[in-house]
């Protein structure tokens, strides 16, 4: 059995992206996949302070905080899902913090994520990802996935700006459940 971790990043439990990750949950365990979900927003997660004591102890961070519980879920999973809002013309802080806490895993483990399907849930308040700026967390995604040589096995996106606009979206919740299908497979 499969396991899908999915990362949700807003600071809304109920909001649009995070609804959609729901979906994508939904259409994996339909599809066999033990799925786990994590809150980012209420973890304590610091910055990375570019000491680079991972690169001389080993360890992936020694920055004490609830980063150490999410390194070896992230190792164990066998597909990745983040969903965030697009705040500013990119995806959340909460998220940014999060993956530039990989920065250890990098230095130890580069191939933490080699050859994982790789999900991304993205929800913004404007008409396109043009204009929203989903389009730059687009492009810092493949760029980012590329470079770990994790596949993208689906971007989700779409217009999601009050609450609730997502569950009035039937073919944002289907592309969704598919991507959410597609991971468990």
């Amino acid at each position: 059995m499969k396991t899908v971790l999915i990362f949700k990043s807003s600071p809304r439990e109920r909001g649009n992206s995070a609804t959609l990750a729901d979906r994508a949950a939904a259409g994996a365990r339909e599809a066999g996949a033990q799925v786990e979900m994590v809150s980012l927003h209420g973890l304590g997660i610091g910055p990375c302070d570019g000491c680079d004591m991972c690169k001389d102890t080993g360890n992936f961070c020694i920055i004490d905080d609830d980063m150490q519980s999410l390194y070896p879920r992230l190792l164990a999973a066998d597909a990745v899902v983040l969903a965030s809002p697009i705040y500013w013309f990119t995806f959340s802080a909460q998220l940014k913090l999060f993956i530039d806490r990989w920065y250890g895993l990098v230095n130890n483990q580069q191939a933490f994520l080699r050859g994982k399907p790789v999900g991304i849930i993205l929800t913004y308040g404007d008409t396109d990802p043009y204009t929203s700026g989903g389009i730059n967390a687009i492009h810092t995604f493949e760029s980012m996935f590329g470079f770990l040589q994790a596949p993208i096995a689906g971007i989700v996106h779409g217009t999601a700006g009050e609450p609730g606009d997502a569950e009035k979206n039937p073919a944002l919740m289907q592309a969704a459940y598919e991507l959410g299908k597609r991971l468990a497979g």
